[in-house]
């Protein structure tokens, strides 16, 4: 990808859980403004804004996002590699989503200012 990698900010807390399998997909979930959902046969994995979980789920809180510009075309390689890279040198863990039309990292958000700076120096733009 030759042109600058230009990340935007997702300006809400984001939380992260695992529900039973056994049991139905709850409404809070379709009711976050961003979410993802994965089921597979050993897990089901929810990603959404922190203000939709119910106070009784042991959720991993307090991540923060940032999306790539896009929409990305599927030929394209490399994308997650050169955001992950700077962030991974710089010891910083991350959680990555992808969608049909772009990628989206997470990062605690202990960690976000070191992100943006790890990007930047990378030669990436954060915008807000």
């Amino acid at each position: 990808m030759d042109k600058k990698i230009r990340l935007h900010q997702l300006n809400f807390p984001i939380g992260i859980t695992q529900l039973p399998l056994t049991e139905p997909i709850p409404h809070w979930v379709f009711d976050s403004p961003f979410f993802q959902l994965v089921r597979t046969p050993d897990e089901c994995s929810v990603v959404c804004a922190m203000e939709y979980f119910p106070d009784k789920l042991i959720v991993e809180p307090r991540w923060k996002g940032f999306y790539v510009e896009g929409p990305l075309d599927f030929s394209l390689t490399g994308i997650l590699h050169q955001i992950t890279s700077p962030l991974a040198k710089a010891a910083i863990p991350i959680f990555a989503i992808s969608t049909f039309l772009t990628d989206y990292v997470l990062v605690r958000e202990m960690d976000w200012g070191r992100a943006i700076e790890a990007l930047g120096q990378a030669g990436m733009e954060v915008l807000d």
